[in-house]
């Protein structure tokens, strides 16, 4: 019995007709859930790992609400810096509010897998928080889950990536690390947020970052006084396959190029 399924992140849809950074984010998701179809339609379902929405607009919700509405698996959300909670809630419903923790949290059982996606997100902050209420669930469902593996979904990095978006990454993240390492099988942790693909290995435990939807960025290690450059490509999700014993994370680029984005003020 094989898991597969698909993650999104950085969609960053704005109302219908506006561009952010110069990009058609709705385009850019419209060819994403092209992309599912053909390809993963199989998959048992989709998670979108927060900045759904540019700047928490309601219209976008509700366009994104129109666009996701074409994938034909089941569609899990959370939240990024970029969205309004309550504008999501209003849009998609109170009931994506978990009632543990009050925010965008979820457990997914499915295919001998737990799946726990957190909203790692904090009004008026960049990076991301976790908090206590968030820990504190996030230990009893690792002890529920003891017997299974288990895969963490959320918007912000906790592990630095030796980049200038480590200052917003999720800056306090002993907690949720300690929490993680109590459990025995513990076969990815994966984020957004960075626009630029990464895997690294911290305290024992594997960390994936995708490139999601939206501009991609290039970099420079351990000079982050160094700016980035904004590229129109790829847009990029993750699908992941899990077996008993073996969890794979694939990358699908289903927007090729890499042009510079050149702003006004630049």
């Amino acid at each position: 019995m094989t898991l597969k399924f698909v993650v999104m992140s950085d969609l960053h849809i704005m109302p219908k007709g506006e561009l952010s950074m110069t990009l058609d984010t709705s385009e850019r998701l419209e060819r994403a859930v092209d992309a599912v179809i053909a390809r993963h339609a199989d998959a048992d379902f989709c998670v979108l790992a927060g900045d759904l929405a540019d700047l928490g607009q309601p219209a976008a919700y509700e366009y994104l609400k129109t666009i996701i509405a074409r994938l034909p698996i089941p569609v899990h959300i959370t939240l990024g810096n970029h969205d309004n909670r309550p504008r999501f809630l209003e849009a998609f419903g109170a009931n994506f509010a978990s009632p543990e923790t009050g925010k965008v949290d979820k457990v997914i059982d499915i295919k001998g897998y737990r799946i726990i996606v957190f909203d790692s997100s904090e009004p008026g902050r960049v990076d991301g928080v976790l908090e206590d209420a968030q820990i504190a669930a996030l230990r009893v469902w690792l002890a529920e889950a003891v017997d299974r593996p288990v895969i963490v979904i959320l918007h912000h990095n906790a592990n630095a990536l030796h980049i200038g978006s480590d200052t917003i990454r999720l800056l306090e993240p002993t907690a949720f690390i300690d929490a993680l390492k109590t459990h025995p099988d513990i076969r990815q942790i994966i984020a957004g947020h960075v626009h630029l693909t990464s895997t690294a290995t911290w305290r024992g435990l594997p960390f994936t970052t995708l490139a999601g939807g939206h501009y991609s960025v290039d970099f420079n290690v351990d000079q982050p006084e160094v700016p980035v450059r904004r590229l129109t490509g790829p847009g990029q999700m993750a699908v992941i396959v899990g077996t008993p014993d073996r969890t794979t994370v694939l990358f699908e680029d289903f927007i090729d190029g890499n042009t510079q984005i050149m702003l006004a003020a630049e």
